[in-house]
This record gives C-alpha cells, sequence and structure tokens, in this order.
C-alpha cells in the first residue's frame, strides 16, 4: 500500500533562509533513499539534500530561487510501507543517538573537573550571567536538550535554553522554541540579553536616491549577502589593529622563475602564494598564539595544532576562502596543485561546507591586482589574517649604496584581545626573514 510523505528541510547547522539554487527531480521521478533532491547554497557553499525515503515524486514544493529554512516542504513522496517503516526506523535510531550524546555533554559539563586538566571545550563553557529575557518574573532553570546549531541559534539571541519549553521529542528545544521565546519577550516589553561584545548600531536613515536623478537597484547575490553580514559582524565584535612592513623576496623569486619549468612537467603554475603560505606555517610554528581562538567565554585561548590555511579567492559571485589542509606536511608542488583547483571549484561555485570549515589562519593576496596595501578583516573564529599586496622594484640601501630589490608588502591585522602589537611586529618580522631566503622554507 502506497503512503504518501512529507520531505522537509533538515537540520542544516546555522543556516536559514538559504536559496535553492538547482532541483534535481521532477514528478513522477523514482528516487531511492539518500538519492539529492535539491541543491541549496549556504555560507558560500552549495550542499545537496537527499531524500530520506525510496518512492515516486507526487509533489515538488520549491523552486529554483526559492528561500529555504530547517523544516521547509521540500517534497511529497509516494512510498510503500516497508520503506516508511524503515525510514522511521532510521529516524528512531539517529535521534537516540543524538539524545545519548546530550547526555554525555550535560554529565561532563556538570562533573568536577581536576586541577590538572585541560580547559573545558568551547560548548561545555558555562555563558555569564544574562539578565531575564522578559520583564516578567522568570520560570527557574531546567535542563535543556538541544542540538549544538540550536544552542548556537539560542546564544547569538542571547536567549537562555534553561528558560525554554521545547516542543520537540521528550521536551527538545527546536529553533522555533527560541524564536517563539524572544518573540514573547519583546511583545512583554523585554528584550533578549545583549552579549557584552556585540556593538549595538542605529539604523540607517531610509533615503529616496531617485529624488536626486535617475537610479538602478541592483539586489546583492547571496554570497554578497552572507558576506555582509559576516564581515560586519568580525568588524564590530574583533579590536582590529594593522601592522604593515615588506619583505625583500628579490631571491625567493628567482627560484620562483628557475622551478617554472618543473612545474609545467607536473601540470601546475608554481605562484608566489604558495611561497608565503608555507612561510606562514614556519612563521605560526614559533607564534602559536596566531593560530588560535577565543573560546565562547572569551576567557581561554583555543591554540590549534595543525596548520589549515585559508585562501581568499576572488569569484564572479563575491569573496570566498576556501581551505588548504596540512600545509605543513605539502610540497610547493603539491600546494600549487590543491590551490589552483580550489579556485576552480570555487568559480565554478563547487566548494562544499567542507572546503570552507576548519581554517586557522588567512590569507588574503591582492598581488595580481595591485595596491601598496590594505586592512583585511579577521575571518573570525580566527585572531589573524595576512594581505598580501604586489611586488615592485625598490631602491634598498645595502652595503653603503642602494641596490634594487623586490619587495612584497604585508598587511597583518590581528585580534588585539589575543595579540599585542609587539607580537604582531615580531611575526612579520620573522615572517620576512623566512621569505627573504627561500632556504628558510626547509628548515
Amino acid at each position: 500500500m502506497a503512503v504518501e510523505q512529507e520531505i522537509r528541510v533538515p537540520d542544516i547547522g546555522d543556516f536559514e533562509d538559504v536559496e535553492v539554487i538547482e532541483v534535481l527531480v521532477a514528478v513522477g521521478d523514482s528516487v531511492k533513499r539518500e538519492d539529492s533532491l535539491v541543491t541549496i547554497e549556504s555560507e558560500k557553499a552549495s550542499m545537496e539534500i537527499p531524500s530520506p525515503f525510496s518512492g515516486v515524486i507526487a509533489e515538488v514544493a520549491v523552486s529554483v530561487g526559492t528561500r529555504v529554512s530547517e523544516g521547509t516542504l521540500l517534497a511529497r513522496i509516494s512510498t510503500s510501507d516497508a520503506e516508511t517503516d524503515a525510514a522511521q526506523t532510521a529516524r528512531t535510531r539517529e535521534g537516540a543517538a543524538t539524545e545519548a550524546g546530550d547526555a554525555l555533554t550535560a554529565q561532563r559539563a556538570t562533573a568536577p573537573r581536576r586541577a590538572d586538566t585541560q580547559p573545558p571545550r568551547a560548548d561545555a563553557i558555562a555563558a555569564p550571567p544574562r539578565a531575564p529575557a522578559a520583564a516578567a518574573p522568570s520560570p527557574p532553570t531546567r535542563t535543556s536538550h538541544a542540538s549544538p546549531s540550536v544552542r548556537r541559534f539560542a546564544r547569538e539571541l542571547g536567549a537562555e535554553l534553561g528558560r525554554i519549553q521545547g516542543s520537540g521529542p521528550k521536551g527538545r528545544i527546536v529553533r522555533q522554541d527560541v524564536q517563539d521565546f524572544v518573540k514573547r519577550a519583546l511583545a512583554a516589553g523585554g528584550a533578549p540579553a545583549t552579549p557584552e561584545n556585540v556593538l549595538q548600531v542605529a539604523p540607517a536613515r531610509a533615503i529616496d536616491f531617485s529624488e536626486f536623478g535617475e537610479i538602478e537597484v541592483a539586489p546583492l547575490n547571496n554570497i554578497r549577502r552572507i558576506a555582509a553580514r559576516f564581515l560586519h559582524r568580525a568588524w564590530v565584535t574583533i579590536p582590529h589593529v594593522t601592522q604593515f612592513d615588506e619583505a625583500d623576496i628579490t631571491e625567493l623569486e628567482a627560484y620562483r622563475n628557475a622551478q617554472q619549468h618543473a612545474a609545467e612537467k607536473r601540470g601546475v603554475k608554481l605562484t608566489a602564494l604558495t611561497f608565503v603560505m608555507k612561510a606562514v606555517v614556519s612563521t605560526l610554528k614559533d607564534f602559536p598564539e596566531f593560530c588560535a581562538s577565543l573560546d565562547e567565554s572569551g576567557e581561554n585561548l583555543i591554540l590549534k595544532r595543525y596548520f589549515h590555511i585559508g585562501v581568499a579567492v576572488d569569484t564572479p559571485n563575491g569573496l570566498v576562502v576556501p581551505v588548504v589542509r596540512d600545509v605543513d606536511r605539502k610540497g610547493l608542488f603539491d600546494l600549487a596543485a590543491e590551490l589552483a583547483q580550489l579556485s576552480e571549484r570555487a568559480r565554478s561555485r563547487k566548494l562544499t561546507q567542507s572546503d570552507l570549515a576548519g581554517g586557522c589562519f588567512s590569507i588574503s593576496s591582492l598581488g595580481g591586482i595591485g595596491g601598496t596595501a590594505f586592512t583585511p578583516i579577521v575571518n573570525a573564529p580566527e585572531v589573524a589574517i595576512l594581505g598580501v599586496s604586489r611586488h615592485a622594484l625598490k631602491p634598498v640601501y645595502r652595503d653603503d649604496r642602494f641596490v634594487p630589490r623586490l619587495m612584497l608588502p604585508l598587511s597583518l591585522s590581528y585580534d588585539h584581545r589575543v595579540i599585542d602589537g609587539a607580537a604582531a611586529a615580531r611575526f612579520t618580522t620573522k615572517l620576512k626573514d623566512v621569505l627573504s631566503d627561500v632556504r628558510n622554507l626547509v628548515l
């Protein structure tokens, strides 16, 4: 007997109101469980939503351009009773595993910690006390069960999970519960507590520019809208300082040109950026606080023992920052090949969410375009980013005379909560030393 089932957008993390960029099925199509139904674009990456059932598509509820969030209806599918039972069993097992994970997290967060243990994880650190979200007396705090994405969503709105009644299975808190809680608080005359490190900006005054002449309205694409929110948040929450310097890359450039023939045999183009990536990793090993992130309390520094470098890529749709992993373990030719592949996938909008996650330090290179210096915005939750401008031949005073040297402008922006100016100057000085002699890259 056929049963019609609804297919809705599953938990896609901290994203909402994302755009459907491709519909992969039509009414009447037969699909198997885990077959892709639609492709959505979120946080500069695209992801495919699979079907939880096998069956025949009875209705497609979205089209290209539709904006969806968790729970939005995607399609209806006609399935057999056996398929429905199998899918229900799979969901039950998944729910049990999630509940067990929440219980373990709560147990770890409340268990006494010995003095010689490591600092607690970011998701287990208690948030600072906050004022009640509503003006009315608050109910007593209760044990809360929610997914990591919902917990983060609540933190961003300043809502305490312990004061929210969950409507999900076994009282589990879902995103809608958080939204309803905040709406009730605002209706009651209160407001969610605002994190101390978030700057409240007055709304911009509306201006009718058509009064002054002819205009054209060009909507921002999805990538630029997402980037705008992310960059604005980073700019107003991170105290930025930028250290400027120049590196002498005369010998490095000569060596790079000498290796171009070998690079061509491997089918890659050896750019100066690959040398900068290796030099950055070499410098990060001496300055571990630049390869770190603040935890959610802002009181602990999470030092990362891996070297995944984000590289900004200019695309027709906007700037994206894919991550090259384990740069310390790869040679120059391997890095050049991987960087070319990531850049091509970025321009063709084929990056996945995993391609954009996990970076510990970022590099933004404008050398191919021009400029002498700029102030890059820290790619939070990282604490530093290196800007690279176009190198130029300059007269440098050496041995009682001026000699022509190829100089590379460097712009290091950093989070002043973590890094002091003296440390930033030492970092760029070390980086200059590594770049000035290509032999330093193998030490």
